[in-house]
């Protein structure tokens, strides 16, 4: 039974609410993980810095380049597509894909996302190989931490800094170049003729990649990405995850000692307790301590461990891409299985598939002419002195295709319809000029004779035809008489 406590007895600790971060100093590594994850960076920094110069011809009067985002004409290019604003839905095509996307790699084999191809990742990786190029690696750059101030120190990390600022900059650069003509917007830059909104946004991108690759790093993975929370509610026990093989590893012990007790035939874990793969992780997390929201499961541990067991004449692996199946089947003596094709995965390859062939079937077969007509709203409808009823709209055409098409509009489901553009002449000409890759609004004119029956709405169809192609779109609307 608990006592009563009285409060001015207690003795309350003068201590922070909150540990500090500690600073973490990745280790050097090499191995199959490292190598992949030096292509892999290499490739996306590649694509992200070049991709802009790229160039695509589109024809006369079209921009050039393969990968544009044109605000100010309001399209987007991606090599042979063109999207216009009226196709945002293909923008929620790709979410619905990339998400799905996640879920299934992460079914499969973990965070491979986080590990591999995250910007985070991607930046955080050439960061730290610009500070261990100047710096050293772990040992030394832990020393110098320590150390005093000296002009080679300052030095070190003036350039250091200086490097990070420069990647930075090159960083919020090389996104404005998306939403511009690449190569003129290089020079208007570089004469100081470029709009304002472009340094504006180089400033606010080269802060924030110097600031999270260089200052926050692991922070960002652990404190401010929602991905690893999400993970952790969508992996499973099939799932391939980077795991410490404590079926093999335990108990750990030094070398000599593990000697001595396999000589008596006693039991020894391979782990020899070297802590090179926290040594490793560039989030600082002891993998040995199983799965963490910290882990962004790299594989560098695996290299890092790897080494040590080739080192002390063990076989390797010791961590690895595994199951918590296998490890629990190992334990029992069973052989270790794979299950990639499970619920989860085929439901995750099925929403893909679907919303991919949705977005084809509807990229292939998507028209390029169109039409969109809004009634008048004051007035409704105007009778004339003879009789006849008259409804105005405003119908504007968009011509997708890069050259000058001829439209001719027609006004079908009210009887012997007179149809007038205003501004065209004769008043009779329902051909209207569209020109390449722009829109064109008019005023209709919609004249109903005397005599008509007509009941207080009629539903009437608006037909635009390509006089070239033979191209046809429609659109509905309403005829008001009363």
């Amino acid at each position: 039974m608990n006592k009563p406590v009285d409060p001015t007895t207690l003795e309350i600790p003068d201590a922070p609410l909150y540990a500090s971060a500690k600073k973490v100093y990745p280790k050097s590594v090499h191995g199959t993980f490292r190598n992949i994850k030096w292509g892999l960076m290499a490739f996306c920094l590649g694509v992200y810095y070049l991709l802009p110069f790229v160039r695509w011809d589109r024809g006369p009067g079209s921009p050039s380049q393969a990968v544009l985002v044109d605000f100010p004409n309001r399209r987007f290019y991606f090599f042979f597509i063109e999207l216009w604003p009226q196709e945002v839905y293909y923008f929620t095509g790709l979410l619905v894909i990339a998400a799905m996307m996640l879920f299934l790699t992460n079914a499969i084999g973990g965070r491979i996302w986080c590990g591999y191809w995250c910007p985070q990742t991607v930046w955080t990786d050439l960061y730290l190989a610009v500070e261990r190029l100047i710096e050293g690696d772990r040992r030394e750059r832990m020393r110098k931490a320590k150390s005093k101030l000296t002009p080679r120190r300052i030095g070190e990390i003036t350039a250091k800094h200086a490097i990070w600022l420069f990647i930075a900059w090159w960083t919020g650069g090389a996104w404005v170049l998306y939403f511009a003509d690449a190569p003129t917007l290089v020079k208007e830059l570089a004469t100081f003729e470029a709009p304002t909104a472009a340094y504006i946004a180089i400033a606010i991108l080269t802060f924030t990649t110097y600031t999270l690759a260089g200052h926050m790093r692991e922070q960002v993975c652990i404190y401010m990405c929602p991905w690893p929370r999400i993970q952790a509610a969508l992996t499973d026990e099939w799932a391939l995850n980077v795991t410490y093989r404590y079926d093999r590893g335990e108990p750990r012990m030094p070398v000599p000692q593990a000697k001595e007790l396999r000589a008596k035939g006693l039991p020894s874990g391979d782990c020899i307790n070297c802590r090179q793969c926290v040594a490793a992780c560039p989030t600082g997390v002891d993998i040995r301590e199983g799965a963490q929201l910290g882990c962004i499961q790299c594989g560098l541990c695996i290299d890092a461990c790897d080494a040590m067991m080739t080192k002390v004449g063990r076989a390797p692996r010791l961590i690895a891409y595994d199951t918590e199946v296998n490890i629990k089947r190992r334990l029992e003596g069973l052989p270790p299985i794979y299950r990639f094709i499970r619920g989860r995965t085929l439901i995750y390859v099925g929403i893909i598939a679907i919303t991919g062939l949705i977005m084809l079937y509807s990229l292939a077969s998507r028209s390029l002419l169109g039409i969109n007509v809004l009634h008048d709203r004051n007035p409704l409808f105007v009778a004339l002195s003879d009789g006849s009823v008259r409804n105005a709209y405003t119908v504007r055409f968009l011509n997708k295709r890069p050259e000058l098409r001829s439209i001719a509009l027609s006004v079908a489901g009210v009887p012997h319809p007179t149809v007038h553009v205003i501004g065209e002449e004769p008043a009779d000409r329902t051909i209207v000029a569209v020109g390449p890759d722009q829109t064109r609004e008019v005023r209709v004119l919609v004249t109903v004779p005397p005599g008509a029956k007509l009941d207080k709405s009629t539903p009437v169809t608006f037909t635009a035809r390509d006089v070239g192609s033979g191209e046809t779109v429609t659109e509905s609307e309403h005829f008001i008489a009363q």
